[in-house]
């Protein structure tokens, strides 16, 4: 089974998600480079909120899916995974996360692909350890099974997404469900994707 590396930004975007909406359970896509090539570690370099409202509306999922899709494609990268925070704050398992079939059919697509379970119970901002659980498909029992992964730059991360909790930076993540709402919102989170230090400057 593959190994996982979550970039700064991917796990920023998640944890922000999660933490906009502590009431309600979220969603989202995973993205990574296009070629693992021969590595065993799948990088995770972005990550795109998808939903906090209708989870399950398929012709929405569907909608978001193609675009994002095609936003991947020319920026080099392939929908790699999917992340979940379940609505119940004690709901941590992957059996209790939302809409898990979009992570199924992603695996159809790309075989190596990962299923992020947020630990609500971690998300806090005193954020002193990982709040995510990472999956991996295994052929061999047919099933998602927990993985070997870890933070880039652990300790930086953390303690950038604790500061950046604590001055409010979730509230200015935008998911597809906001730009469904109004299509000014942007929901590739630009300035996210910039060093947590750059974004310390803005709040």
């Amino acid at each position: 089974m593959c190994e996982y590396e979550l970039s700064e930004t991917a796990y920023t975007k998640i944890i922000f998600h999660a933490a906009k909406y502590p009431h309600q359970a979220v969603n989202g896509l995973l993205l990574a480079e296009k070629k693992v090539g021969k590595s065993s570690v799948v990088q995770i370099i972005d990550a795109i909120p998808l939903f906090h409202q209708c989870l399950h509306v398929t012709p929405m999922a569907e909608v978001a899916l193609m675009q994002i899709d095609s936003y991947a494609d020319s920026k080099g990268l392939s929908i790699a995974g999917y992340y979940a925070a379940p609505e119940n704050f004690y709901d941590n398992q992957i059996e209790k996360a939302p809409a898990a079939k979009i992570a199924d059919k992603i695996q159809e697509n790309f075989k190596n692909a990962c299923f992020v379970v947020v630990d609500n119970k971690l998300v806090t901002l005193e954020h002193s350890r990982s709040a995510v659980q990472v999956y991996g498909y295994s052929n061999d029992s047919n099933r998602w099974s927990k993985a070997k992964y870890w933070l880039t730059q652990s300790s930086q991360t953390l303690e950038g997404v604790s500061l950046l909790l604590k001055r409010g930076a979730m509230r200015d993540v935008v998911d597809f469900d906001n730009h469904l709402d109004n299509p000014e919102n942007d929901w590739t989170n630009q300035f996210l994707n910039q060093s947590l230090k750059d974004l310390q400057k803005l709040y």
